[in-house]
């Protein structure tokens, strides 16, 4: 066993080799083990993030040498097909408990029937996104970034993504003229200084191919940082191999974005490739979506963000679910976010209390929402609440 502040992500060996259970103080993150499909595969296949790939649960019959599939289950997978295909690595369907059909893990992964009904007021692409796209593969939006679709790929279809108009369908593949383009318009519009790396997921490319965008980025001079948005650490954890690190470590300044739902994935692999990451100076931030039966109460969200910052991750945002099609299944009121962030602010470290934000229907941007602290205001003073619903005063400074 090893502990954590022992963990490095300068081995020499090229590849994914986790401790079977990693240690901060009396917490353990033992690892996500093999589940009742693959106990016999040789753990230089289980390791290896192609193998991963290559072998993912995309039929019903793979999908039934893992869980006990309900009838339920049989027919969503039926019927979404067509709209939405099914693809779990086996490391993230090890997570799936076989026998609970609401386990957390198997909610994200496998299709329910909700997915089946699309509300009215839900959209093919919700925020907009294709509408602020200049060039093909860029959403300019705000006025010094941009997103950056780099491949349609994903290790994982998520069930609440929302991107779905792109992610498994090889039609929107991210093609070599997709990239220059997008790359060139980046060179010449100098109003932009940060970019988000994205997709389906930037990490479906090859090492080869990210260390050609990260590098093209980082020769334009108006760029200052970039930012890499992935699941991987996740749903495929053992894509974080020394080659990558080596190369994500040779552009910095450097962000990477992941999306931990829940504590369930916590896992001595996601430590792993996250204490590799964060020990080439690299720092981590987490975008959890909320969602119903999954994470939407508020000692699930303390005890996940708890073992993130123990895993060197910072909690940064709650996402209210997009308005995507058939994810209504998904979605909490407004008001569950809130109340998550009440029973988070004061009551944990500031550290662990992201921010619940909105991404408005249309493009209207991220907007933040937190509970009302301020109870009145004028000229002279401001009437505040903690935490703990106690009043206090605060004067206003005199205006000359």
């Amino acid at each position: 066993m090893t502990n954590a502040q022992n963990v490095t992500g300068s081995e020499k060996t090229v590849g994914f080799n986790p401790e079977p259970v990693y240690r901060v103080g009396l917490n353990e993150f033992p690892t996500g083990g093999r589940g009742r499909a693959w106990g016999d595969v040789p753990a230089s296949q289980w390791n290896s993030w192609i193998w991963q790939q290559q072998n993912r649960v995309r039929t019903m019959p793979d999908l039934e040498r893992v869980v006990d599939v309900t009838k339920d289950e049989h027919e969503a997978f039926d019927k979404s097909s067509e709209l939405f295909n099914m693809a779990i690595t086996p490391y993230y369907a090890a997570l799936m408990d076989p026998t609970d059909p609401d386990c957390p893990i198997r909610l994200q992964s496998v299709p329910k029937m909700g997915e089946l009904t699309v509300q009215p007021e839900e959209m093919e692409d919700p925020l907009a996104e294709e509408r602020d796209m200049p060039v093909p593969g860029i959403t300019h939006r705000y006025p010094d970034r941009v997103l950056f679709y780099t491949t349609h790929h994903c290790p994982v279809y998520c069930r609440h993504c929302t991107r779905k108009r792109k992610v498994s369908d090889p039609g929107s593949a991210a093609q070599k003229k997709q990239l220059e383009d997008g790359l060139e318009y980046i060179r010449k519009t100098p109003s932009i200084r940060d970019v988000v790396i994205s997709g389906g997921d930037p990490l479906s490319n090859s090492d080869e191919r990210l260390d050609y965008i990260l590098g093209s980025l980082r020769k334009i001079p108006h760029i200052e940082v970039f930012r890499l948005g992935t699941r991987n650490l996740v749903t495929l954890p053992h894509r974080i191999t020394d080659d990558f690190v080596r190369i994500i470590a040779q552009h910095k300044p450097f962000y990477v974005h992941t999306h931990f739902n829940h504590p369930k994935e916590c896992t001595a692999e996601a430590f792993h490739a996250c204490a590799k990451i964060a020990d080439a100076g690299i720092p981590i931030n987490n975008q959890m979506v909320l969602m119903r039966g999954i994470n939407d109460d508020p000692q699930v969200v303390k005890r996940l963000n708890h073992l993130l910052l123990m895993m060197r991750v910072r909690p940064y945002y709650i996402f209210q679910c997009d308005m995507s099609q058939g994810i209504s299944h998904f979605r909490t009121p407004v008001e569950v976010g809130i109340n998550i962030i009440e029973h988070l602010r004061g009551h944990t470290s500031g550290m662990a209390v992201p921010h619940f934000v909105i991404d408005a229907p249309g493009g209207g941007g991220k907007i933040p929402l937190i509970p009302n602290y301020v109870l009145s205001k004028d000229d002279e003073k401001v009437v505040v609440r903690n935490y703990l619903n106690k009043e206090y005063v605060y004067p206003q400074p005199k205006q000359k």
